[in-house]
């Protein structure tokens, strides 16, 4: 029996050292996901996929990147580019959204269905409760990134010791985020530039 692990991290470089450390430790790159903020523009495309207009036709392509699955916006080069799927999307709410590996075809999978938010959909999907889904998908917006795995019960441990060096307390950032106001993720809220994002890291260095 298998479940997938998810963990928050402060920034894609953090998240990028995790993957790096799960292929090292033999982890197969097929179970291995992540979903990385780009608001700094720290991950260049030539040819990006944006989400909901893929084409830039203007019209809505949720079922359309259903289809396409895990050839979203392909891509090579660093850690992540060993991961299928590597492309950008831009997502209601969060903004441009580096995805690589199999969540995302569960991410366009989640959007053709209508699942509020998109990443909210794809994240209780692999087993997030809808509150932690909502704290993902904030943090998300506002720089941050998660890594998801897929790991059996006989690897779960090894697995989980792994993304624990550097993840971040999903319940305590939701804790920080509701001090300051927040109340849940808003799909139609304005993504954050690369400047709020640099702050908001800052808050938690």
């Amino acid at each position: 029996m298998s479940e997938t692990i998810t963990r928050l991290y402060n920034s894609h470089a953090e998240a990028n050292a995790v993957v790096n450390g799960l292929r090292q430790a033999n982890v197969a790159e097929r179970n291995i996901s992540v979903l990385a903020s780009n608001a700094d523009e720290w991950h260049r495309d030539n040819k990006p996929a944006t989400y909901p207009d893929k084409d830039l036709d203007g019209r809505d392509d949720r079922g359309e990147a259903a289809a396409a699955g895990a050839g979203v916006g392909a891509a090579v080069g660093g850690t992540l580019g060993a991961l299928t799927g590597l492309g950008i999307m831009a997502i209601p709410g969060v903004g441009p959204l580096v995805a690589a590996g199999w969540l995302v075809a569960t991410l366009a999978g989640a959007a053709a269905g209508g699942a509020t938010g998109g990443v909210i959909g794809a994240l209780t999907q692999t087993g997030a409760s809808p509150e932690e889904a909502e704290v993902y998908a904030e943090a998300l917006r506002r720089g941050s990134a998660v890594v998801s795995v897929r790991a059996d019960d006989a690897e779960r441990g090894r697995i989980a010791s792994i993304m624990d060096r550097s993840s971040v307390n999903v319940t305590e950032r939701g804790a920080a985020y509701r001090k300051a106001g927040w109340s849940r993720f808003d799909a139609s809220a304005p993504p954050y530039t690369a400047e709020q994002v640099r702050r908001e890291r800052e808050l938690y260095r």
